[in-house]
């Protein structure tokens, strides 16, 4: 017992952990914990060899130095910007996310909101519930096929996304600037960020956040598309400048927005944004199904146990860290 490794789990929100522990038996002693913040965690995952992590955070050069035997910090999700990335490589501390766990579900909850937004389907179930059986009061509806979809970002869910309205007779543009034209085989057409706002129909968010695409989506951004327009978000919240999307929305700039993630998150009781018929809010639930939820338990884990068995991650984010980290990969 002595000889295993500690591995510290910050946080998760599903109900068993036999996939962790079987990944790590052998090998590690599992201390799993429901934390938000690194203060809520740091205590135990002082003498850690390796920290496993959902939504608690941020993870800082501070939290980090408080950890001297950690090797590795290994994210369920995709996103990873909770964790200094700089600091980790400085520390020596190999950083690796969960990058294809649950592209097929994100992409095809975005298709779910663009046409829960063209087809008012949210609005009218509101409407009969509430005893009106009519179709005008959710007019203008709108058709998919010949409209034009502008994906901000072209990832693998963005390129998923893509194929799918394809499906519809959308047409594609992306604006991505570490993508060139014709590098994948999924259809859309390369265009600046300004003509993708000001030519579609249904703008779709797929950047990671960073600090250079936090608030991206503010007035000047608004202020360029079409008054019909509808924003879907499936990535991260701060992506959207939410006071300016309230103003776009109270000024008619867009036509709505359908977000699975808000920022803040959740959003407060009293927010503008709760009580408006244009609006979709979901509970950041885009990245879930049964299938995703193996792939999202197994990939954490497993990238722990590479590193404690000597062997170099499979989806390493920091890079950089190779040569100089405290595993000696």
């Amino acid at each position: 017992m002595a000889d295993k490794a500690k591995v510290v789990l910050t946080d998760y929100v599903w109900e068993s952990l036999d996939v962790e522990r079987r990944i790590l038996a052998g090998v590690a002693e599992l201390t799993a914990l429901r934390t938000k913040k690194p203060e809520e965690f740091i205590a135990q995952a002082a003498d850690c060899d390796a920290l496993l992590n959902t939504y608690a955070g941020p993870i800082t050069a501070e939290v980090m130095a408080k950890m001297p035997k950690c090797r590795i910090i290994a994210r369920y999700g995709i996103g990873v910007d909770t964790i200094d990335l700089e600091a980790a490589t400085a520390a020596g501390i190999i950083v690796t996310n969960n990058p294809t766990y649950c592209i097929e579900e994100v992409a095809e909850h975005t298709m779910a909101l663009l046409l829960a937004c063209a087809r008012k389907v949210a609005f009218y179930d509101r409407l009969v519930r509430a005893g009106t059986w009519a179709v005008p009061p959710g007019k203008p509806l709108f058709r998919l096929d010949g409209s034009t979809l502008g994906l901000v970002g072209f990832g693998n869910i963005a390129r998923h996304v893509a194929v799918r309205a394809a499906a519809f007779g959308m047409r594609i543009l992306y604006a991505d600037p570490f993508v060139k034209e014709g590098q994948f085989p999924e259809p859309g057409r390369k265009a600046e960020l300004d003509q993708l706002y000001c030519e579609s129909d249904f703008v779709s968010l797929h950047p990671p956040l960073t600090p250079q695409t936090r608030g991206m989506i503010g007035d000047a951004a608004f202020g360029r598309m079409k008054p019909t327009a509808f924003v879907i978000n499936c990535s991260r919240g701060p992506v959207i400048d939410t006071a300016a999307l309230v103003r776009a929305l109270d000024a008619g700039k867009i036509a709505g927005c359908a977000l699975d993630t808000t920022d803040p998150e959740p959003l407060p009781d009293s927010h503008p944004l709760r009580e408006r018929e244009n609006v979709i809010i979901n509970p950041h639930v885009a990245w879930y199904s049964e299938k995703a939820m193996v792939g999202l338990q197994e990939g954490a884990p497993n990238e722990v146990r590479r590193v404690l068995a000597g062997e170099w991650p499979v989806n390493v984010v920091n890079r950089a860290v190779k040569g100089k980290n405290r595993a000696g990969l």
